[in-house]
């Protein structure tokens, strides 16, 4: 039988009426429960939900009259109904709560050091979370070990710029303690050796400073147009004096009309250091060539060649980095400049024009090379 308009509105009213009673008492519930776990959270909305469905069917059942034995059997159906609707909402409490667990366990790990895995098991969201929490401590934990080699870095360079000071403050000491006893009989030459001395110093000191500029991102480029045959032939001339003193020739091959539009000083820089890690390494009477090369898009590698021994394999990707100083094959001699920073300086300029600088071992040499783009 269908029921009237009447009928349908008293069940409607009831029913809303039961379901906002239980939703009020949700609120409530959930109100004072707000820093509660997940679970009676979840507990006082599963219990709320089934509270409106089984008052507003007793309440509805009652309305319609039915028998007692009806009724009876009807609030059985809905006492087991309810019961299995309960334990299915633990079940599945117990579930979030397992899968809770294993995501602040995860947490904790990773803030020990630990790299942990992804869970599979759970729920689409938990797996994603998971996922994410194990893809974050990969990173972290790389980015852990980057800031320890740093680390590791700076304190070889501190020790090592200790190092490479005291040797010329320790001989410009002695020079001017002969001076001043008046034990010397070419005064000039000592003289002569004291300011070289200082230079030295001094050029350390300027890489020193050139590299915490570049480090803290303060290093400004003056970009201009810059013919590379004419700053390539200055620097090679600066450089003729010191590859003199072992006997080395330097070159330059395949520079025509290429132009980059960079910062004139720091290229010759770069171009210079390039030069001073190479006479420094290769054999005495030996050559070297400074090479250009344009790719076809609108990049140019500038390449410093020598014939030295090159450096072992294992350190080819390590000869950027600051406070790197040689292997077996290329054993840490010091120039004047020492400390390591040259090709660190080079690095950090070259990216900053928006290149990159790699090395390779080559048939009868070793070569530097360095890809800037031409525009």
């Amino acid at each position: 039988m269908i029921p009237n308009l009447a009928d349908l509105g008293v069940i409607a009213a009831t029913a809303m009426a039961w379901t906002l009673l239980a939703t009020v008492a949700a609120i409530v519930g959930l109100h004072l429960n707000r820093r509660g776990s997940i679970g009676s959270q979840l507990a006082i909305v599963i219990t709320a939900t089934i509270v409106a469905i089984v008052g507003s069917t007793v309440a509805i059942s009652v309305e319609m009259y039915l028998s007692p034995h009806d009724l009876r059997v009807l609030m059985w159906v809905i006492a087991i109904s309810a019961a299995m609707a309960a334990f299915a909402a633990w079940f599945m409490a117990r579930l979030v709560r397992q899968s809770l667990g294993r995501l602040r366990s995860a947490a904790e790990r990773i803030g020990t050091g630990e790299i942990v895995t992804a869970e599979i098991e759970g729920s689409n969201e938990f797996a994603a979370l998971s996922a994410q929490l194990a893809d974050s401590s990969a990173r972290l934990a790389e980015a852990r070990a980057e800031v320890e080699q740093l680390d590791s870095s700076r304190r070889q360079l501190v020790a090592w710029v200790s190092h490479d000071l005291r040797t010329p403050l320790a001989g410009m000491r002695a020079m001017a303690e002969a001076l001043e006893e008046g034990v010397v009989d070419d005064r000039s030459d000592y003289i002569r050796q004291i300011r070289d001395q200082v230079d030295a110093v001094n050029r350390m000191v300027d890489g020193l400073f050139e590299l915490s500029k570049i480090q803290s991102g303060t290093l400004k480029l003056h970009k201009e147009p810059v013919v590379l045959l004419d700053l390539i032939s200055d620097v090679v001339s600066e450089m003729q004096a010191l590859a003199a003193t072992r006997g080395i020739r330097i070159s330059h091959a395949g520079m025509t009309d290429q132009v980059l539009l960079a910062d004139p000083r720091e290229l010759s820089r770069v171009v210079a250091n390039l030069l001073v890690n190479s006479i420094r390494y290769a054999p005495e009477d030996s050559e070297i060539v400074v090479e250009a090369q344009s790719l076809d898009d609108d990049r140019l590698v500038l390449s410093v060649l020598d014939q030295g021994p090159g450096v072992q394999t294992d350190d080819i990707g390590r000869m950027f980095e600051m406070g790197w100083r040689g292997s077996a094959a290329r054993p840490a001699e010091d120039s004047g400049s020492g400390a390591g920073i040259g090709l660190a300086i080079v690095r950090g300029i070259v990216e900053a024009h928006g290149g990159q600088v790699s090395a390779a071992q080559v048939p009868g040499g070793f070569r530097l090379e360095v890809t800037l783009p031409t525009a």
